[in-house]
């Protein structure tokens, strides 16, 4: 079935796109570690968020020899405004996938492991089982490693997300994503309160949450101080900040770039709220330095 690219959702002409400053430069992936993590990923047909969301850090965490598996295909059924992963309808899911994933952490030799998804509101358990046996799979053919686990809302449906919990990862992280005033824009099937209500369920069952919010869509410094605030009320303890980086023309433009100085500032507003990792810098993304968070 051929996919769909996300609707068009612009808040400015497209005439008007702002330029990158020089803070937003990154250097072309190179080295014998990238190469290596790159024939890895092809040879075994996985996906990873660092290629289908465009990440600017993947020559840098490839060259360091760590990636974030993408599981349950690479079409999602939801079309948020910022994100580069093709919206449409997804493949069958694929029962050999979690032993994919699992066998090539192990040729990759890592220690520390992020595993995220698209959503799959198509299926009836929201991809839950497979999330499940993934991280079980992962954890038999790699002791000692460590997990963390980029999941959806799977729409709030608690049968899902007890699943996620029962494996136990190390971490848990469920991005908001931006303020509450631009949910409704930027996370079109999305609720902002359902999102907190997923990370207090986790919370409150014993998990370490993380959350991660991206900057420049016209929130205002008092929208991104409230929003770190919710996340501290519902018991997160890891908060990534990064700038939002328009992936296509037909996604939301930048209506700003912050910069590394206000980073800063917010990163220690977000340790005096008393989160115990904070990650903030025009350059983050949810899964930076992931093996820190632990």
């Amino acid at each position: 079935m051929e996919t769909t690219s996300t609707p068009i959702i612009q808040r400015q002409e497209q005439r008007d796109r702002k330029k990158k400053p020089d803070w937003l430069r990154v250097k072309l992936p190179t080295g014998q570690e990238y190469r290596e993590v790159r024939q890895v990923v092809s040879d075994h047909k996985l996906h990873t968020i660092c290629e289908s969301g465009n990440c600017p850090n993947m020559g840098e965490c490839w060259g360091n020899g760590t990636a974030t598996f993408m599981i349950l295909g690479n079409v999602c059924t939801r079309s948020c405004g910022f994100c580069a992963v093709a919206t449409g309808k997804p493949a069958e899911e694929d029962p050999f996938e979690p032993l994919r994933v699992a066998k090539s952490i192990k040729l990759m030799g890592l220690k520390h492991a992020v595993i995220t998804s698209v959503d799959r509101d198509d299926l009836k358990d929201g991809g839950s089982e497979i999330w499940a046996k993934t991280v079980e799979v992962t954890r038999k053919l790699n002791p000692g490693i460590t997990i963390e686990t980029l999941i959806p809302d799977f729409q709030g449906k608690w049968e899902n997300l007890s699943k996620i919990v029962a494996v136990k990862p190390e971490i848990v992280s469920h991005n908001l994503e931006t303020v509450r005033r631009l949910t409704r824009m930027v996370r079109i099937q999305a609720r902002y309160d359902r999102s907190l209500e997923v990370l207090k369920r986790l919370y409150d069952s014993g998990v370490t949450t993380k959350s991660g919010i991206m900057l420049g869509l016209g929130e205002s410094d008092d929208e991104i101080l409230e929003t770190l605030e919710d996340m501290r009320s519902v018991g997160v303890s890891i908060v990534t900040m990064g700038q939002y980086l328009q992936p296509t023309k037909q996604h939301l433009a930048v209506q700003e770039f912050i910069t590394p100085e206000k980073f800063a500032l917010l990163g220690e507003q977000a340790k005096a709220l008393g989160f115990t990792h904070v990650e903030s810098g025009p350059l983050v993304r949810s899964s930076y330095h992931a093996e820190k968070h632990i």
